[in-house]
This record gives C-alpha cells, structure tokens and sequence, in this order.
C-alpha cells in the first residue's frame, strides 16, 4: 500500500470545510468559502479559495446531494462567501510539492467533476449558474465555464482570467483552454491574447470577448443573479414536489489487499501488480415500480453498484498507483442484470432513474480515462449483459471462455439495449459504435442478436471480445496475456491507451482529457515548470523563472 496516507471521497455536508450549501426551491446556492487551514496534505495553505483535492472532492459529493437528495433544485448557483475572491485556482503551492502523478491525478478527478456539472445539464436538466463575485483565476474560472452560464460583477476590479502559461510554466489543468474555444466560442486571437496576460479581462470586455455571458454593478449584481437562475430554472424539467434520495453512507471494508462493498470486491496482488475488480450482478426479488424503486433509495441495485464502483475506481487511482493492470470480471444472473435494464428503460423518464442511469454514465466513463490497463475476464460465473456487458466494452482487451463440451456451463455474454447509447463514452458514442466505428454493417450483424447469450465462439465471430480460449488454454493464454502487460512501461502503456480508447470522433471532452494527457503530462515534468528555476517551483519566492528557450 501507498506510504501516503489513503485519500477518502466519501464525505457528506456536515464534515464540509469548504462548501456551504443553501436551498430555496428551485434554487440552490453552492458557496466557496475554502478553509485556508484544511488542505489535504501538509505544506501549504489554501488562502484566497485556492483550492486542493479535498476542496474537489467536497464539490463532486455536493453535486451528487444535488442531484438525488433534492430533486427540487432546478438552477445551481456557484459563488463564493470571501471578499472580492471568487476562486483562485489550484493552490500553487500544493502543486509545487505535489509528485508529478499527484498533479495529473488531480487534475484528472478535477476535470471529470467539471464535466459532470455539464454531463447534469445535458442529460438531467439541472442548470449551473457561475455568480463570479470578485477575482476568477484559473481553475476557479474553469470552475465558472464548466457552468452554462456566467454573470461576473462590474466593479472594475473582479477579473476572469487563465495566468497559468505566463505565471506557472503550465498549462490551465481542467479544460480551460478548451471551453474557452469549444463552448464559449472566443475568438482564436482574443484567446490568446487572454491565456498569455496574468491581470485577465473584466467588465464589459469580458463579455464582448464572450468570456463571460452578463455583468452586472454590485448594487444590482444578487438580483441579476436571481433573476437568471429563476429564467434558467424554468428551463428545466426536474419535479418540484418530489421528495428526495438520501445518499446513505457506503458500506466497505478496507483490508492490506482488498477492498470490499456489497456488490463490488477488488482484490490486489501486489506481486504481480495486477487488481481483479468483481461486479456482482443483482440478487433476489428487485423493485419494479416506481414506487418501490424510490422505495429502495441508495440501496436499489444499480445506483448502490455504481456508488461502490465509482468509490472503487478512485480509491485504486490514487491510493494504489502500482497497480497497473485491472481485472475485470462479473458474477451473478445474466437474467437479472437483463431485467434491471428493462426496469431503467421503463421508467427512464422519472428523475430518480435518470439520475441513477447518469451516475452509471459517468461511472463507466471514469473507467474509460482511467490510466490502468483493463481486461476483462468473462467466466462460467459471469454477468456480463446489458449495463454490466459496459464493463467490458470499456477494457482494451476481453478474454470469454470456452467450453465447447459443456454447453450449459459456457459463460454468454448478452447484449441489450442499453448497449446501443444509454451510456455515451466522451465522445457521445456508445462503446459498441467506439468499438466497430460506428460501422453499420458490424452494429447491424451485433443488434440482430440482442437479447440472445453469445457463448464465446459467437461473441468472436461478431468482434465482441478479443479472445475465445477453451479450458485448456485459457489459464496460459490470460496468464501470459496479463504477464507481458505488467511487464511493459506504465509511462507509454497510458499514452497508447488513451488513444487507441478513443478513436472516435472529437468532442470536448475527448480535448480536455487528450490535452490533460498529452500536453498538461509531459509540461509538467519540463524543467522549465518544474525544475530547481522552473516557474512552478519559484512562485511566492521572488525569484525569476530560468527557461530552456529551446523549443521541443
């Protein structure tokens, strides 16, 4: 195990010590009033809401209570309660002591909790409004774009503005550069212009840049900020009497080598440097109506599942970062998992489900960024149809196992509806349009056979897994398989990754997450950022940067 101390994501309101939350109907204000004293790690101190990972990880359970615990919430506001500050971006001096996996894992979880503000607003229509009350630098103003809308105060001194090239040697971490082009749509040479000067724009050239949408005088600012989130909270469509999902604590155990829910088990060989990660499919009588789903609040199947997932992944990302290569495997009733996605498709329109259904989506999603390599492993227990076959579309390899002497034993895997968009990857495809480039002929030959299991010499045949072993090859062929894996260098095995993970077509996410790893990965380990005279280092000291002007 890590000699770090183990970071912890679950949290809840009353352990906040950077978030303050307030509802009033369809209206909830999130405040940033960052405790300077309680970053995550010893070191700095997080003054002017600079933020950490802590302060993150805060923010993403905040959205989550949001989302099921008050499903009356129809417009977010996001504001700060400090003084002429609204954000000031990643703490800089956190970042100055961070490792570079540190850094990279941190903007990685800080980007995905970015992105699923907006994931909200697309799929769920809970709408985010940035009431941009003092100076916005950085991440604080990648934190306000992630938003649908931003309205900053005309005092002539509150500024939006991304310093990071000029001040830090680095590039602005959590899509920046990216939504300032791709959503806002500012001009090439304005951005420009904007990402290589440290004082930013403010007032009423920050919105005819289209760096902001609206500005408003500090007499008259609270209300022009109340007006819009009503404006943007009659836009949604989420229930106004509707009572709320409490987000119960999750129950895990943590061992020297395992981790353990109750519907997920990770265990590690250390050894080997590999993790076999088990989904166990739904057991028992599962509610069918509405009222009994709701009933079952944080309990029913498929959100406690993806709780405990996304719990799983985050604590392997950061906690055991050795642990370069993820088994894959399910365990239950293929029929089960089948009847839990007709009950998801049956009542996709009530909020709770599609709630539920968007947390499995962005779960899912944060396997596909994560930098481990992932094989699946369909066995004579497994489960893997529907939302669980999801898993295994999202491995770069998946060894079924064959048994062509035991028919009823064979493992199947079964695909369903839910595999055809239910859960869009970052590039708005489904993992079977990922998969066979959305080519109709091999999408067409794969929907012929919904529904139906595919034993592994059928799932071959129409390019659903990678290999078909039988039970005499098998424990040699996954063995030697997962061997050279381990065996090779993490730095380029998450390089080729994430492109060949990827290979679809281009959206914004697909550019901030390829621009964190491609860009942002390889600056932050460049002397000038990083090195004893980098820009990083010599922040707050009053030294000068000494850059290599060599251009690479």
């Amino acid at each position: 195990m890590s000699a770090a101390p183990r970071v912890e994501y679950q949290t809840e309101p009353s352990n906040y010590r950077h978030w303050k939350l307030r509802f009033d109907g369809p209206v909830a204000t999130l405040a940033a009033d960052f405790d300077e004293n309680a970053g995550l790690r010893p070191g700095y101190k997080l003054k002017l809401n600079s933020y950490d990972l802590g302060v993150d990880i805060e923010l993403n359970d905040a959205v989550n209570r949001i989302r099921f615990e008050h499903p009356e919430v129809r417009t977010v506001v996001v504001t700060s309660l400090k003084d002429k500050v609204f954000c000031s971006g990643a703490n800089i001096f956190m970042l100055g002591v961070s490792s570079h996996a540190w850094k990279v894992n941190f903007c990685k979880f800080t980007n995905e909790t970015r992105n699923g503000l907006e994931d909200s607003s697309q799929y769920s229509g809970l709408k985010f409004l940035a009431a941009v009350n003092g100076a916005c630098a950085g991440g604080g103003y990648e934190l306000a774009l992630s938003c649908d809308e931003i309205i900053l105060v005309d005092d002539r001194a509150s500024a939006v503005s991304l310093p990071e090239v000029p001040l830090l040697g680095v590039l602005p971490g959590t899509g920046g550069l990216t939504r300032v082009t791709d959503k806002r749509h500012v001009r090439h040479d304005l951005a420009d212009i904007f990402c290589t000067t440290t004082e930013g724009v403010r007032g009423q050239k920050a919105k005819d840049w289209r760096l902001v949408d609206d500005i408003a005088k500090p007499g008259v600012f609270a209300q022009t900020v109340a007006k819009r989130a009503q404006e943007l909270a009659a836009q949604s469509d989420r229930p106004a009497g509707a009572a709320g999902v409490a987000l119960t604590p999750l129950q895990r155990t943590l061992e020297a080598d395992a981790l353990r829910y109750g519907h997920v088990t990770v265990e590690i060989d250390r050894q080997r440097r590999t993790a076999v990660l088990t989904v166990k499919g739904p057991a028992g009588a599962q509610p069918q109506t509405i009222e009994a789903i709701v009933a079952a609040g944080a309990q029913w199947w498929p959100l406690q599942m993806a709780r405990e997932l996304d719990d799983a992944i985050l604590q392997m990302r950061t906690n055991e970062t050795e642990i370069g290569t993820w088994l894959l495997k399910t365990k239950g009733d293929a029929a089960a998992v089948l009847a839990m996605d007709a009950t998801l498709l049956a009542h996709a329109k009530h909020w709770f489900v599609r709630e539920t259904v968007g947390f499995l989506r962005r779960t899912l999603s944060r396997l596909d960024v994560s930098s481990r390599s992932l094989f699946a492993l369909i066995e004579t227990d497994s489960c893997f149809a529907g939302t669980l076959l999801e898993v295994a579309l999202a491995c770069d390899r998946s060894y079924h196992l064959a048994l062509p002497d035991d028919a009823a034993r064979a493992p199947k895997i079964t695909v369903a509806e839910t595999n055809f968009g239910l859960y869009p990857m970052a590039t708005g495809q489904s993992r079977l349009g990922r998969r066979f480039y959305d080519e109709q002929p091999a999408l067409e030959a794969v929907r012929a056979r919904a529904g139906q299991p595919l034993d592994a010499d059928a799932a071959f045949a129409l390019g659903l897994v990678t290999s078909n072993p039988d039970d005499i090859d098998w424990d040699d062929e996954v063995r030697i398989a997962v061997e050279e894996r381990v065996a090779m260098s993490p730095d380029a095995l998450t390089g080729m990754e994430a492109n060949l993970r990827f290979n679809g077509k281009e959206t914004m996410s697909t550019r901030i997450f390829g621009r964190l790893t491609a860009w942002q990965n390889w600056i932050f380990q460049r002397p000038n950022a990083v090195g004893e005279k980098g820009a990083l280092k010599v922040y707050g000291k009053g030294d000068r940067a000494a850059f290599d002007w060599n251009r690479v």
